[in-house]
């Protein structure tokens, strides 16, 4: 087999890199800018930034932000579930109690920052209609 020789990737995908754009995403910033607000209510996502004026009405986040959501509050508190269970030998109400307040709210502390992440994913790899019409902010 023969190897193709590597493409480099078209100046346009480099002027939105993924990184700061998650971390913006995190904060509920807008990816573009990072300071106008991505979400109006806990989950309800802003037509445009406040900011930038970045078009926000493309983001389709469904349910990825809960599946991730579940899939990390899930990997956390199994295991931390297990080892005190394993430990101290807690009362079952008292675990119950412990555990369902703890799932109930790293799930609501998460979800928007999920919804943001997944939000600014969309931008920096621009997907959802996020394309070429919607410039990056320089300098910022």
């Amino acid at each position: 087999m023969t190897e193709s020789p590597a493409v480099t990737a078209p100046e346009t995908e480099n002027d939105r890199p993924t990184m700061p754009a998650l971390a913006k995403g995190w904060r509920c910033k807008c990816p573009n800018c990072g300071q106008g607000k991505l979400l109006h209510s806990y989950l309800k996502v802003n037509s445009s930034c406040s900011h930038c004026g970045l078009d926000l009405t493309h983001a389709r986040a469904d349910d990825g932000p809960a599946y991730l959501t579940i899939l990390i509050v899930g990997h956390i508190m199994a295991p931390l579930m297990h080892v005190v269970y394993f430990s101290w030998r807690p009362e079952p109400l008292v675990m119950f109690t412990v555990f369902t307040i703890g799932c109930l709210a790293s799930s609501l502390y998460l979800l928007p920052r999920m919804k943001g992440i997944v939000i600014a994913y969309q931008w920096a790899r621009r997907m959802h209609g996020f394309g070429k019409d919607t410039p990056a902010v320089t300098g910022q």
